[in-house]
């Protein structure tokens, strides 16, 4: 155990070098507009009460910063073991692992970088202000240390649920509007629980196993990964907030670096929906180097939120996603596994590689195909790596018709919250 030492008390909960990436260029002034998006109201000597002001001017030693946040206490003895040991490490590969996806293009495999990313991923949301509510409120415990020591258990929490998403590395370099940052910066969407609703206040964020749930992050204030499970990657239209296919935690799962999907930019309006839903969902303060990019509901037409979800903001492009079912792996050792596209085993209710399986998502993925050829043309939005290439850039007439065709097969279905 690790007395308490000053150097180790101020805890940024959103790493000071993650929030350079948000800063621009070097030359630039590094300080943020930061908003308090529910200032502390004061009560002044004279009796006269005040908000305190909600928009700052400050720099990255002040800003998503709580004293003493990961202190465990025992008595009058202080520990800043876990910010100094536990996250320490787990920043210092984290960084690493946040600038090679930043750069990330195919056909790059880093097997260690995906790895450190997703640790990194899981801690950061829970180690919040709000991840750490989240954890009192599954536990129905409040005692801070035991909260803290659980981070440490669960720290891989979310990996087999995110590494089984379909994965989507978006741009936006060629927009005025950038990213902003949060103090939950790994946010989740979900069509079917907006934040405000009775079901929201009841349980908070939706769950990432929730099939309609897409999970986001960005990267800089230029690119964001966006993480959509395949569940609703292949059957878009029914009930976004039922539980997706096998969503155990802390199993095996596997990832290919061929099927994330690069080549979207996103547009002005998009960026502005991205930054609005974070702006939501952050738990009291958002931050931008410019101050105009703070209220995206200034500029947003609808802010109604099921529509976010209804025009595929998030979504990855289907037509540049393969349906696949079993994988077989074989060892040295001569060991082999069997695992399906949601980490079941052949011994599992449900294993898609039996051959009495059925498939009740194929129609509907290849309808969505079409749906999503229709509505966005045949220029795709998103390119895997495919057969030692990337997939094709642009639909041929033939293959575009053959897309709409498949939509107008099926018959949909379309969830309404």
């Amino acid at each position: 155990m690790v007395q308490a030492t000053h150097e180790y008390r101020q805890n940024h909960y959103v790493p000071e070098w993650y929030q350079k990436r948000f800063l621009g260029p070097e030359n630039g002034e590094r300080k943020f507009f930061y908003l308090d998006l529910r200032p502390d109201t004061v009560r002044a000597p004279n009796g006269h009460c005040y908000k305190r002001k909600d928009l700052l001017r400050w720099g990255l030693d002040l800003c998503f910063m709580q004293k003493d946040l990961y202190t465990t206490k025992f008595g009058d003895f202080e520990s800043t073991e876990i910010e100094e040991k536990f996250f320490g490490d787990i920043d210092v590969r984290g960084k690493k692992a946040v600038e090679y996806f930043s750069d990330f293009v195919h056909p790059s495999v880093d097997h260690d970088a995906f790895l450190d990313l997703m640790l990194y991923l899981s801690t950061q949301k829970l180690r919040t202000p709000k991840g750490l509510k989240y954890l009192s409120l599954a536990a129905k415990s409040g005692d801070k240390n035991a909260l803290l020591f659980a981070i440490q258990r669960l720290k891989n929490m979310f990996c087999a649920i995110w590494a089984e998403c379909i994965w989507q590395l978006a741009d936006c370099k060629k927009t005025k509007t950038k990213l902003i940052l949060s103090d939950h910066p790994v946010t989740v969407y979900n069509m079917g629980c907006y934040p405000q609703s009775s079901l929201a206040r009841e349980m908070g964020d939706p769950e990432v196993w929730s099939n309609g749930t897409h999970t986001y992050f960005p990267l800089s204030e230029d690119r964001v990964l966006i993480l959509t499970n395949l569940s609703w990657l292949r059957n878009p239209y029914g009930n976004p907030m039922k539980e997706r296919p096998n969503p155990v935690l802390f199993r095996q799962a596997i990832f290919n670096f061929m099927d994330i999907q690069t080549h979207r930019d996103l547009s002005e309006l998009e960026v502005q929906q991205i930054n609005y839903i974070t702006k939501t969902r952050a738990q009291r303060y958002i931050a931008a180097r410019c101050k105009e990019w703070l209220y995206p509901e200034l500029s947003l037409g609808s802010s109604n939120w099921p529509d976010f979800g209804s025009s595929y903001l998030f979504m990855p492009d289907p037509r540049s996603a393969s349906y696949s079912t079993e994988m077989m792996f074989g060892f040295e050792d001569g060991s082999s596994l069997a695992l399906d596209e949601y980490g079941r085993k052949p011994s599992q209710l449900g294993y898609s590689g039996s051959k009495n399986s059925s498939r009740p998502d194929w129609e509907s993925f290849h309808a969505f195909q079409g749906e999503y050829a229709r509505l966005f043309g045949p220029v795709r939005r998103g390119r895997s790596f495919n057969y030692s290439r990337l997939s094709i850039a642009e639909d041929s007439d033939d293959f575009h018709a053959y897309h709409l065709k498949q939509e107008q097969k099926y018959q949909k279905r379309r969830y309404k919250p």
